[in-house]
């Protein structure tokens, strides 16, 4: 479809494609049928697509998709110009946008969209972007009509993710979420002792990146050029930079940055284990 190829194009997008809802069910829980139900009633396409965000890897404890803008609200300005253009074609359906935060198993559906390969390490690799991409969707009561493509290879599985991943969260099982070190900076609460000592080893105070810096898909990879994920970037939180805040003073300093959902308590603690000689729960 040439009017969605520039729209994409338009939005930011490095890739695009389409797959029918239903292909997708089948890798969809109950829950999350119910809720995309919900959302949008006799729901017919999904169309997926990728924004790259990788801006070079420079040193800091924040990992490298959390260093410029919060990409759900990007994805989410990005795509609202191509869901206005559809609903301006297809004026009877809805056109619903999503980032992340949508029921739909997005890396599943742009495989089978054949926009780019499902890594062994959860991720979806585009060449020449790698993994370093954001997934965005949109979900319509309308048939698109789509172009056939096949479905995307899943990677090689060379074990390069699998070894370095520093708590075996990547195993011959799948991936367990509990011990992944991602999951473990984002964790409201108190931790076990032996999440504590993770935390205390781990160099980000907030995501890993450690399976993709070692994916061989991800070397001399091309830099984004979306603006919202090269400028303005926050590459290290320091004790400081949370010091004095409270819930409402935080998200107004840092909002618009996508380590914030959890709100400064997460990051404190974090702070606080990996620098427990200069900063403290108290402080």
């Amino acid at each position: 479809m040439t009017g969605l190829d520039t729209a994409f194009h338009a939005a930011g997008a490095a890739a695009w494609g389409g797959v029918a809802y239903g292909a997708l069910t089948p890798h969809m829980s109950p829950e999350a049928q119910a809720k995309a139900e919900n959302l949008c009633p006799g729901a017919r396409t999904v169309l997926i697509a990728a924004f790259p965000y990788y801006a070079g890897d420079r040193p800091g404890n924040l990992s490298l998709y959390a260093r410029g803008e919060d990409y759900h609200r990007v994805l989410l300005r990005r795509l609202e110009p191509v869901c206005a253009a559809l609903r301006l074609a297809y004026p009877a359906h809805r056109f619903l946008p999503g980032a992340d935060n949508s029921p739909l198993p997005e890396r599943e559906a742009a495989r089978l969209a054949g926009v780019g390969i499902a890594g062994r390490h959860g991720l979806l690799i585009l060449p020449p972007y790698g993994s370093w991409v954001f997934l965005g969707s949109i979900l319509t009561t309308a048939r698109l009509p789509l172009s056939k493509r096949p479905a995307a290879p899943r990677c090689e599985d060379c074990g390069r993710c699998r070894a370095a991943c520093p708590t075996g969260a990547l195993n011959g099982d799948g991936f367990a979420a509990e011990r992944c070190l991602s999951h473990l900076t984002q964790k409201k609460g108190m931790l076990a002792p032996e999440e504590d000592q993770l935390l205390a080893l781990h160099p980000c105070v907030w995501g890993c990146d450690s399976c993709q810096r070692a994916c061989p898909h991800n070397a001399g990879c091309r830099l984004s050029p979306l603006p919202e994920f090269r400028e303005d970037l926050v590459c290290r939180l320091e004790a400081g930079d949370l010091e004095g805040l409270t819930n409402r003073t935080f998200r107004e300093r840092w909002g618009t940055r996508a380590f914030a959902w959890r709100g400064p308590a997460v990051l404190r603690r974090n702070l606080a284990l990996q620098n427990p000689q200069v900063y403290s729960e108290d402080a």
